[in-house]
Protein backbone atom coordinates (compact mmCIF):
# COMPACT_ATOMS: atom_id res chain seq x y z
CA UNK A 1 0.00 0.00 0.00
CA UNK A 2 1.40 3.39 -0.97
CA UNK A 3 1.98 6.23 1.44
CA UNK A 4 -0.66 8.22 -0.41
CA UNK A 5 -3.38 5.66 0.35
CA UNK A 6 -2.35 5.42 4.00
CA UNK A 7 -2.40 9.16 4.55
CA UNK A 8 -6.16 9.73 5.01
CA UNK A 9 -6.51 6.82 7.47
CA UNK A 10 -3.63 8.06 9.62
CA UNK A 11 -4.93 11.60 9.61
CA UNK A 12 -8.33 10.39 10.85
CA UNK A 13 -6.70 9.47 14.17
CA UNK A 14 -5.74 13.11 14.64
CA UNK A 15 -9.19 14.58 13.97
CA UNK A 16 -10.63 13.97 17.46
CA UNK A 17 -7.41 15.31 18.99
CA UNK A 18 -7.73 18.41 16.81
CA UNK A 19 -11.34 18.88 17.94
CA UNK A 20 -10.25 18.58 21.57
CA UNK A 21 -7.45 21.12 21.06
CA UNK A 22 -9.69 23.70 19.38
CA UNK A 23 -12.48 23.18 21.93
CA UNK A 24 -9.98 23.47 24.79
CA UNK A 25 -8.61 26.75 23.43
CA UNK A 26 -12.16 28.01 22.94
CA UNK A 27 -12.92 27.09 26.55
CA UNK A 28 -9.83 28.99 27.61
CA UNK A 29 -11.23 32.17 26.11
CA UNK A 30 -14.53 31.57 27.90
CA UNK A 31 -12.71 31.17 31.22
CA UNK A 32 -10.91 34.45 30.57
CA UNK A 33 -14.29 36.14 30.28
CA UNK A 34 -13.69 36.99 26.62
CA UNK A 35 -15.77 36.43 23.47
CA UNK A 36 -15.25 32.95 22.02
CA UNK A 37 -16.40 31.31 18.77
CA UNK A 38 -18.40 28.71 20.72
CA UNK A 39 -19.92 29.33 24.13
CA UNK A 40 -21.62 26.48 25.96
CA UNK A 41 -22.21 26.05 29.65
CA UNK A 42 -20.13 22.86 29.73
CA UNK A 43 -16.96 24.02 28.01
CA UNK A 44 -15.31 25.69 31.03
CA UNK A 45 -15.82 22.50 33.09
CA UNK A 46 -13.94 20.31 30.59
CA UNK A 47 -11.20 22.75 29.54
CA UNK A 48 -8.36 20.94 31.31
CA UNK A 49 -9.34 17.41 30.33
CA UNK A 50 -9.83 18.41 26.70
CA UNK A 51 -6.24 19.60 26.42
CA UNK A 52 -4.54 17.02 28.64
CA UNK A 53 -6.26 13.72 27.79
CA UNK A 54 -8.35 14.69 24.77
CA UNK A 55 -5.42 16.23 22.88
CA UNK A 56 -2.05 15.38 24.45
CA UNK A 57 -3.19 11.96 25.70
CA UNK A 58 -4.48 11.02 22.25
CA UNK A 59 -1.27 12.24 20.64
CA UNK A 60 1.03 10.29 22.99
CA UNK A 61 -1.08 7.12 22.87
CA UNK A 62 -1.12 7.31 19.06
CA UNK A 63 2.67 7.48 19.09
CA UNK A 64 2.85 4.43 21.39
CA UNK A 65 0.26 2.55 19.28
CA UNK A 66 2.38 3.20 16.20
CA UNK A 67 5.40 1.74 18.02
CA UNK A 68 3.35 -1.32 19.08
CA UNK A 69 2.19 -1.80 15.45
CA UNK A 70 -0.83 -3.96 16.35
CA UNK A 71 -4.48 -3.05 15.69
CA UNK A 72 -5.36 -3.47 19.38
CA UNK A 73 -2.93 -0.69 20.26
CA UNK A 74 -5.12 1.90 18.55
CA UNK A 75 -7.98 1.32 21.00
CA UNK A 76 -6.38 3.77 23.44
CA UNK A 77 -6.14 6.78 21.06
CA UNK A 78 -9.59 5.96 19.69
CA UNK A 79 -11.20 6.02 23.14
CA UNK A 80 -9.28 9.08 24.34
CA UNK A 81 -10.16 10.96 21.17
CA UNK A 82 -13.80 9.88 21.35
CA UNK A 83 -13.96 10.86 25.02
CA UNK A 84 -12.65 14.31 24.20
CA UNK A 85 -15.28 14.78 21.51
CA UNK A 86 -18.07 13.55 23.80
CA UNK A 87 -17.09 16.14 26.41
CA UNK A 88 -18.08 18.95 24.05
CA UNK A 89 -21.23 17.39 22.59
CA UNK A 90 -23.91 18.94 24.80
CA UNK A 91 -26.68 16.33 24.23
CA UNK A 92 -24.37 13.61 25.57
CA UNK A 93 -24.31 13.45 29.39
CA UNK A 94 -21.02 14.72 30.78
CA UNK A 95 -20.55 11.56 32.82
CA UNK A 96 -20.58 9.52 29.60
CA UNK A 97 -17.61 11.46 28.27
CA UNK A 98 -15.85 11.02 31.62
CA UNK A 99 -16.31 7.24 31.52
CA UNK A 100 -15.05 7.01 27.92
CA UNK A 101 -11.97 9.04 28.84
CA UNK A 102 -11.35 6.76 31.82
CA UNK A 103 -11.70 3.73 29.53
CA UNK A 104 -9.22 5.33 27.15
CA UNK A 105 -6.76 5.94 29.99
CA UNK A 106 -7.14 2.30 31.09
CA UNK A 107 -6.47 1.15 27.52
CA UNK A 108 -3.44 3.43 27.46
CA UNK A 109 -2.02 1.67 30.53
CA UNK A 110 -2.66 -1.73 28.93
CA UNK A 111 -0.95 -0.56 25.73
CA UNK A 112 2.30 -0.08 27.63
CA UNK A 113 2.29 -3.64 29.04
CA UNK A 114 3.32 -5.47 25.81
CA UNK A 115 5.74 -2.64 24.99
CA UNK A 116 7.42 -3.10 28.37
CA UNK A 117 7.50 -6.87 27.95
CA UNK A 118 9.17 -6.33 24.59
CA UNK A 119 11.86 -4.19 26.23
CA UNK A 120 12.32 -4.25 30.01
CA UNK A 121 13.45 -0.66 30.27
CA UNK A 122 13.14 1.74 33.20
CA UNK A 123 12.18 4.67 30.95
CA UNK A 124 9.34 2.64 29.47
CA UNK A 125 8.26 1.55 32.94
CA UNK A 126 8.16 5.23 33.89
CA UNK A 127 5.77 5.89 31.02
CA UNK A 128 3.61 2.95 32.08
CA UNK A 129 3.40 4.32 35.63
CA UNK A 130 2.70 7.82 34.30
CA UNK A 131 -0.20 6.44 32.26
CA UNK A 132 -1.44 4.92 35.51
CA UNK A 133 -1.43 8.40 37.04
CA UNK A 134 -3.54 9.62 34.12
CA UNK A 135 -5.97 6.77 34.78
CA UNK A 136 -6.17 7.77 38.46
CA UNK A 137 -6.93 11.35 37.47
CA UNK A 138 -9.62 10.28 34.99
CA UNK A 139 -11.29 8.01 37.56
CA UNK A 140 -11.19 10.68 40.27
CA UNK A 141 -12.75 13.17 37.85
CA UNK A 142 -15.81 10.94 37.39
CA UNK A 143 -16.93 11.78 40.91
CA UNK A 144 -15.77 15.41 40.94
CA UNK A 145 -17.36 18.61 39.65
CA UNK A 146 -14.08 20.55 39.70
CA UNK A 147 -10.49 19.78 38.75
CA UNK A 148 -8.66 20.65 41.96
CA UNK A 149 -8.18 17.01 43.04
CA UNK A 150 -7.50 15.86 39.49
CA UNK A 151 -4.82 18.35 38.42
CA UNK A 152 -1.92 16.86 40.47
CA UNK A 153 -2.38 13.46 38.82
CA UNK A 154 -2.41 15.03 35.36
CA UNK A 155 0.76 16.94 36.24
CA UNK A 156 2.43 13.67 37.16
CA UNK A 157 1.26 12.05 33.91
CA UNK A 158 2.54 14.76 31.59
CA UNK A 159 5.77 15.64 33.38
CA UNK A 160 6.94 12.04 33.76
CA UNK A 161 5.85 10.90 30.29
CA UNK A 162 7.66 13.74 28.55
CA UNK A 163 10.74 13.36 30.76
CA UNK A 164 10.85 9.65 29.90
CA UNK A 165 10.71 10.43 26.20
CA UNK A 166 13.61 12.87 26.66
CA UNK A 167 15.60 10.10 28.33
CA UNK A 168 14.80 7.75 25.42
CA UNK A 169 15.93 10.33 22.86
CA UNK A 170 19.06 11.46 24.72
CA UNK A 171 20.07 8.22 26.45
CA UNK A 172 23.68 8.37 25.21
CA UNK A 173 24.40 11.82 26.62
CA UNK A 174 22.43 11.24 29.84
CA UNK A 175 24.36 8.10 30.73
CA UNK A 176 23.40 4.46 31.34
CA UNK A 177 21.78 5.16 34.74
CA UNK A 178 19.51 7.92 33.47
CA UNK A 179 16.39 5.76 33.21
CA UNK A 180 16.86 4.42 36.74
CA UNK A 181 17.22 7.93 38.15
CA UNK A 182 14.06 8.95 36.31
CA UNK A 183 12.23 5.94 37.74
CA UNK A 184 13.24 7.01 41.25
CA UNK A 185 11.71 10.43 40.59
CA UNK A 186 8.59 8.68 39.31
CA UNK A 187 8.11 6.71 42.53
CA UNK A 188 8.76 9.88 44.54
CA UNK A 189 6.15 11.81 42.54
CA UNK A 190 3.65 8.96 42.98
CA UNK A 191 4.27 9.02 46.72
CA UNK A 192 3.70 12.78 46.80
CA UNK A 193 0.41 12.37 44.96
CA UNK A 194 -0.72 9.66 47.37
CA UNK A 195 0.25 11.89 50.31
CA UNK A 196 -1.77 14.73 48.80
CA UNK A 197 -4.97 12.70 49.07
CA UNK A 198 -4.76 12.87 52.86
CA UNK A 199 -2.60 15.98 53.39
CA UNK A 200 -3.03 18.33 50.38
CA UNK A 201 -0.46 20.89 51.55
CA UNK A 202 2.18 18.30 52.36
CA UNK A 203 1.51 16.50 49.09
CA UNK A 204 1.86 19.71 47.08
CA UNK A 205 5.14 20.59 48.79
CA UNK A 206 6.50 17.08 48.20
CA UNK A 207 5.44 17.20 44.54
CA UNK A 208 7.08 20.60 44.13
CA UNK A 209 10.33 19.25 45.58
CA UNK A 210 10.24 16.29 43.19
CA UNK A 211 9.61 18.56 40.19
CA UNK A 212 12.52 20.80 41.14
CA UNK A 213 14.81 17.81 41.63
CA UNK A 214 13.74 16.32 38.30
CA UNK A 215 14.14 19.64 36.48
CA UNK A 216 17.61 20.19 37.91
CA UNK A 217 18.72 16.72 36.90
CA UNK A 218 17.30 17.10 33.38
CA UNK A 219 18.90 20.50 32.82
CA UNK A 220 22.31 19.22 33.90
CA UNK A 221 22.23 16.08 31.73
CA UNK A 222 20.10 17.05 28.72
CA UNK A 223 22.07 17.59 25.52
CA UNK A 224 19.94 20.69 24.86
CA UNK A 225 22.34 22.72 27.02
CA UNK A 226 25.02 22.15 24.37
CA UNK A 227 22.94 22.06 21.19
CA UNK A 228 21.49 25.50 21.97
CA UNK A 229 24.71 26.79 20.39
CA UNK A 230 23.99 24.96 17.12
CA UNK A 231 21.97 26.28 14.19
CA UNK A 232 18.71 25.54 12.43
CA UNK A 233 16.32 22.91 13.76
CA UNK A 234 18.83 21.70 16.37
CA UNK A 235 18.95 25.10 18.05
CA UNK A 236 15.20 25.49 17.78
CA UNK A 237 14.57 22.18 19.53
CA UNK A 238 17.07 22.99 22.28
CA UNK A 239 15.49 26.40 22.92
CA UNK A 240 12.01 24.85 23.22
CA UNK A 241 13.27 22.15 25.60
CA UNK A 242 15.14 24.56 27.87
CA UNK A 243 12.15 26.91 27.95
CA UNK A 244 9.99 23.98 29.04
CA UNK A 245 12.38 23.22 31.91
CA UNK A 246 12.22 26.84 33.08
CA UNK A 247 8.43 26.73 33.38
CA UNK A 248 8.51 23.35 35.09
CA UNK A 249 10.88 24.80 37.69
CA UNK A 250 8.53 27.76 38.24
CA UNK A 251 5.65 25.34 38.85
CA UNK A 252 7.77 23.43 41.35
CA UNK A 253 8.61 26.62 43.24
CA UNK A 254 4.95 27.63 43.48
CA UNK A 255 4.02 24.17 44.77
CA UNK A 256 6.56 24.56 47.59
CA UNK A 257 4.16 27.14 49.04
CA UNK A 258 1.54 24.44 49.62
CA UNK A 259 -1.64 23.37 47.88
CA UNK A 260 -2.37 25.96 45.16
CA UNK A 261 -5.99 26.45 46.16
CA UNK A 262 -6.01 30.24 45.63
CA UNK A 263 -6.59 31.32 42.04
CA UNK A 264 -3.23 33.03 41.28
CA UNK A 265 -1.16 30.05 42.47
CA UNK A 266 -3.52 27.51 40.90
CA UNK A 267 -3.50 29.35 37.57
CA UNK A 268 0.29 29.70 37.62
CA UNK A 269 0.94 26.00 38.32
CA UNK A 270 -1.40 24.58 35.71
CA UNK A 271 -0.28 26.94 32.96
CA UNK A 272 3.42 26.57 33.74
CA UNK A 273 3.08 22.78 33.45
CA UNK A 274 0.37 22.29 30.85
CA UNK A 275 1.25 25.23 28.61
CA UNK A 276 4.85 26.20 29.35
CA UNK A 277 6.36 22.74 29.85
CA UNK A 278 4.07 20.48 27.84
CA UNK A 279 3.49 22.58 24.73
CA UNK A 280 7.09 23.79 24.59
CA UNK A 281 8.11 20.12 24.46
CA UNK A 282 5.47 19.35 21.83
CA UNK A 283 6.74 22.21 19.68
CA UNK A 284 10.31 20.96 20.17
CA UNK A 285 9.62 17.43 18.95
CA UNK A 286 6.85 18.03 16.41
CA UNK A 287 9.19 17.94 13.40
CA UNK A 288 10.54 14.51 14.43
CA UNK A 289 7.67 12.70 16.17
CA UNK A 290 4.69 13.67 14.00
CA UNK A 291 6.33 12.51 10.74
CA UNK A 292 7.14 9.16 12.37
CA UNK A 293 3.55 8.72 13.57
CA UNK A 294 1.59 10.12 10.62
CA UNK A 295 4.07 9.40 7.81
CA UNK A 296 3.82 13.05 6.79
CA UNK A 297 7.01 15.08 6.35
CA UNK A 298 7.03 18.15 8.60
CA UNK A 299 10.09 20.16 7.56
CA UNK A 300 11.57 22.69 9.95
CA UNK A 301 11.38 26.33 8.94
CA UNK A 302 12.52 29.48 10.76
CA UNK A 303 8.84 30.44 11.02
CA UNK A 304 8.53 27.91 13.86
CA UNK A 305 10.36 30.39 16.11
CA UNK A 306 7.38 32.76 16.01
CA UNK A 307 4.82 30.60 17.89
CA UNK A 308 7.33 29.32 20.45
CA UNK A 309 8.54 32.88 21.09
CA UNK A 310 4.98 34.15 21.39
CA UNK A 311 4.16 31.33 23.82
CA UNK A 312 7.00 32.39 26.14
CA UNK A 313 5.83 36.02 26.01
CA UNK A 314 2.28 34.89 26.77
CA UNK A 315 3.41 32.96 29.85
CA UNK A 316 5.55 35.81 31.15
CA UNK A 317 2.61 38.19 30.82
CA UNK A 318 0.08 35.79 32.33
CA UNK A 319 2.12 34.16 35.10
CA UNK A 320 4.54 36.88 36.15
CA UNK A 321 2.41 39.98 35.59
CA UNK A 322 -1.10 38.56 35.81
CA UNK A 323 -0.77 35.96 38.57
CA UNK A 324 2.35 37.21 40.33
CA UNK A 325 1.61 40.94 40.39
CA UNK A 326 -2.18 40.62 40.38
CA UNK A 327 -2.84 42.49 37.13
CA UNK A 328 -6.16 41.26 35.64
CA UNK A 329 -5.48 42.91 32.28
CA UNK A 330 -2.12 41.15 31.96
CA UNK A 331 -3.78 37.86 32.95
CA UNK A 332 -6.27 38.17 30.10
CA UNK A 333 -3.73 39.46 27.57
CA UNK A 334 -1.39 36.59 28.41
CA UNK A 335 -4.23 34.11 28.05
CA UNK A 336 -5.17 35.42 24.62
CA UNK A 337 -1.54 35.42 23.48
CA UNK A 338 -1.26 31.79 24.58
CA UNK A 339 -4.26 30.80 22.49
CA UNK A 340 -2.86 32.70 19.49
CA UNK A 341 0.57 31.03 19.94
CA UNK A 342 -0.89 27.53 19.84
CA UNK A 343 -3.13 28.27 16.87
CA UNK A 344 -0.19 29.87 15.06
CA UNK A 345 1.92 26.78 15.71
CA UNK A 346 -0.77 24.53 14.24
CA UNK A 347 -1.08 26.75 11.17
CA UNK A 348 2.71 26.89 10.76
CA UNK A 349 3.00 23.11 11.02
CA UNK A 350 0.19 22.51 8.52
CA UNK A 351 1.65 25.04 6.08
CA UNK A 352 5.12 23.51 6.38
CA UNK A 353 3.76 20.02 5.75
CA UNK A 354 1.75 21.18 2.72
CA UNK A 355 4.60 23.16 1.14
CA UNK A 356 7.09 20.34 1.74
CA UNK A 357 10.85 20.41 2.32
CA UNK A 358 12.60 23.68 1.45
CA UNK A 359 15.00 23.67 -1.48
CA UNK A 360 18.02 24.09 0.79
CA UNK A 361 16.97 21.25 3.13
CA UNK A 362 20.24 19.43 2.37
CA UNK A 363 22.09 22.31 4.01
CA UNK A 364 19.96 21.99 7.15
CA UNK A 365 20.73 18.26 7.30
CA UNK A 366 24.44 18.99 7.05
CA UNK A 367 24.21 21.53 9.85
CA UNK A 368 22.30 19.04 11.97
CA UNK A 369 24.97 16.37 11.41
CA UNK A 370 27.74 18.69 12.62
CA UNK A 371 25.77 20.08 15.62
Amino acid sequence: MSARTRLPARMLWMLPAGVALLAGLDAGLVLLGLPAPVTTERLPEVHGMLLVLGFVGTLISLERATAYARPAGFIAPALLGAGGVLLVVAPVPLVAGKFVLAAGAASFVLLYVPLWRRQYDAALLTQLLAAGLALCGAVIWIGQDGMERVIPWLIGFLVLTIAAERVELARITMGPRAAIRLLIHTWAASGALALGIVLPDAGAIALGAVLLSLTGWLVVHDVARRTIRARGVTRYMAACILAGYVWLAVAGLVLLLGEPSAQPAYDAVIHCVFLGYTFSMIMAHATTILPAVLRIPLPYRPAFWVPIGLLQVALVVRVWLGDGLGMPVAWRVGGVLGVVALLLFVLTAVASAVVGPPQNSFRTDAERATA
